[in-house]
């Protein structure tokens, strides 16, 4: 059996079979529409069998069969024909983001149709005026180029007429001024094309040509089956420079984020103020631990640098290259404390209109800081503890668990062991953050640091203020600040020199007017501030009792006083265990009720 693809041997004209001569056989033509559907037509001989445009055509002499022949049959009139290669063309040419590898399977599927030996797909950029040479196929596979040629004025102009110029042309000559620069690139011989320029849109942004080795190889309907082509090529070109795009931003994210962890990692994690000093004892903690995946419990006023240190850990430790996600447990309401640090899944409640992934999500393969820690609720500190023991989390609405490999670091301000005994923290977790504890050092008790960080903070300053000069810090302005004791730890010191420099107007730095030196101070027991509510309220009966000279009723009486009824004060007078009178307030009893505590 002979395969007969060329087009001219067999044609399908208006539904009607006309088989030329070959084999040895007379034109043949039916007198009705032959579908494409299995239909068998028999005349003169003939058995011509019709399906998926595929004929068989057998011969018969005395009822026996002589000669069978199976031909293509070229649908060019036939709508069932090329809705077919529509849709086969469209599938093969959107198959796959890599273009050169749907290129290549488009070719396949075109050889079976029309002669074609390569498929090209260019890319027009005309803010740059480039023709880029993006992939092309052959029949052994497909290769991607993007390598760009320049155009001239001229010849960039034409290319822009899209609606003067043809959407489809042949061109038998490989020096097509076009098309030219491409067939150079490629070391093109003498080959007919099918050159169809893309528009979407209304502008033109590229082409896909298709080419066969000699000249003559295609006609008229070829050109109107690569019309087709247009849309499905033109979508697959744009889709993959939006793709290509989108690759290259990723990369670019990558970089920056390599980029930017070097950043930190120089200028937090290698490097901390007072390393060799005051902070020698933290530092040589923080190496012996920042190699193990243990947990660390950062302890320290407000101020001291604990987010510093727990950089530091991160920095220092295996997981230096993964995230390091910050959490402020106390800035965080009750209600959104699950979301926020496990996620929640779209429509787990009202506003979450799509999933959002967790702050302990975010943060595997990485290390996770817990800075005031011991303002989380009891409910939330019991999630906690099954994330700790379980190394697993569950997003709010969400039915699976997700296993997580994180790092804990956590911080605090107060004391975690006397909340366990007032029941405010739970003891198991106290536990489980507590495996490494670091306490960090107030600034009073390390002020040989101060000179270092003075100095650190007025050349950080003068940089975020893009100072021309870097302003002088004198002998008296750092005995200034060796004197101060510094309640509010390093974050004050830092504010205090913003603020010189800006009080400065570019004269040395001073911070008399800016600080309050702070002296012993020695005060009696009378001039201390009371803590309790009972005794505030005892010493203030006391002074109306004495401004009344012992009186409760009556005009200046105490009652009046203090803006009460007279049987009110007398309920409180006795509940305070303090005698009155009408003459005089007992003194003893005045002595030992008014006690004063320091804040």
């Amino acid at each position: 059996m002979s395969r007969l693809y060329q087009p001219e041997r067999s044609l399908l004209r208006s539904g009607y079979v006309t088989i030329q001569n070959f084999t040895g056989i007379r034109i043949v033509r039916s007198r009705r529409p032959l579908t494409n559907s299995g239909e068998l037509y028999r005349k003169r001989g003939l058995e011509i069998s019709l399906a998926n445009n595929v004929g068989i055509c057998n011969t018969y002499k005395r009822g026996r069969k002589m000669v069978s022949t199976e031909f293509r049959v070229n649908p060019r009139n036939s709508d069932i024909g090329l809705n077919n290669f529509f849709t086969e063309i469209t599938l093969n040419i959107c198959s796959s983001l890599d273009i050169e590898k749907a290129l290549w399977k488009s070719l396949i599927f075109i050889r079976k149709i029309m002669p074609a030996d390569e498929i090209v797909l260019t890319s027009y950029d005309g803010e740059l005026g480039v023709l880029e040479l993006v992939a092309s196929a052959t029949v052994e596979g497909g290769v991607s180029y993007y390598d760009t040629v320049h155009l001239s004025q001229d010849l960039r102009e034409e290319l822009e007429k899209s609606v003067l110029l043809p959407r489809v042309r042949i061109s038998d000559s490989v020096h097509d001024v076009f098309f030219q620069p491409v067939a150079i690139r490629l070391n093109w011989e003498r080959s007919s094309m099918i050159i169809g320029r893309l528009i979407l849109e209304g502008k033109y942004i590229g082409a896909l040509t298709v080419r066969a080795r000699g000249e003559g190889k295609y006609n008229q309907w070829h050109k109107r089956l690569w019309e087709i082509l247009n849309e499905p090529a033109a979508i697959a070109l744009a889709n993959n420079k939006r793709y290509r795009e989108l690759q290259a931003i990723k990369d670019r994210l990558v970089d920056e984020k390599k980029y930017f962890q070097n950043e930190l990692r120089q200028s937090s994690g290698m490097h901390i103020v007072g390393a060799s000093f005051g902070l020698r004892s933290v530092m040589e903690q923080v190496r012996q631990v920042a190699v193990l995946p243990s947990a660390v419990l950062l302890q320290g006023e407000t101020g001291t640098g604990k987010e510093i240190i727990a950089n530091a850990i991160h920095n220092l430790s295996q997981r230096s290259e993964g995230p390091f996600i910050k959490i402020n447990c106390g800035a965080i309401p009750d209600s959104l404390m699950d979301s926020e640090l496990f996620g929640h899944e779209k429509g787990a409640f009202t506003g979450a209109l799509g999933r959002k992934l967790g702050r302990f999500e975010r943060a595997h393969n990485g290390t996770i800081f817990l800075d005031e820690v011991s303002e989380l609720t009891l409910q939330a500190q019991v999630r906690l503890l099954r994330v700790l023991q379980e190394k697993e989390i569950e997003r709010v609405g969400g039915s699976s668990t997700i296993k997580i490999d994180v790092r804990i670091i956590s911080a605090t301000n107060r004391d975690l062991e006397k909340l366990t005994l007032t029941g405010e923290f739970r003891q198991d977790l106290y536990f489980r953050l507590k495996v490494f504890p670091i306490n960090i050092p107030r600034l009073r008790d390390r002020k040989n640091d101060i000179p270092e960080l003075a100095r650190h903070f007025v050349l950080k300053k003068s940089q975020e203020m893009a100072l021309p000069s870097v302003p002088v810090l004198t002998p008296d302005s750092i005995d200034t600040l060796m004197s101060y004791d510094w309640p509010g730890n390093v974050r004050e010191l830092e504010n205090a020199v913003e603020r010189a420099i800006i009080l400065s107007g570019g004269l040395p730095l001073k911070f008399d007017n800016i600080i309050g030196v702070s002296h012993p101070q020695i005060c009696d027991e009378s001039q201390k501030m009371p803590i309790k509510f009972r005794d505030v309220e005892r010493q203030t009966f006391v002074r109306a009792l004495e401004a009344a000279k012992g009186r409760i009723e009556g005009h200046g009486g105490a009652a009046e006083l203090l803006d009460l009824p007279p049987w009110t004060v007398r309920r409180r007078l006795k509940n305070l265990g303090i005698r009155f009178g009408r003459t005089k307030v007992h003194t003893l009893q005045m002595t030992k009720a008014i006690r004063f505590r320091p804040v």
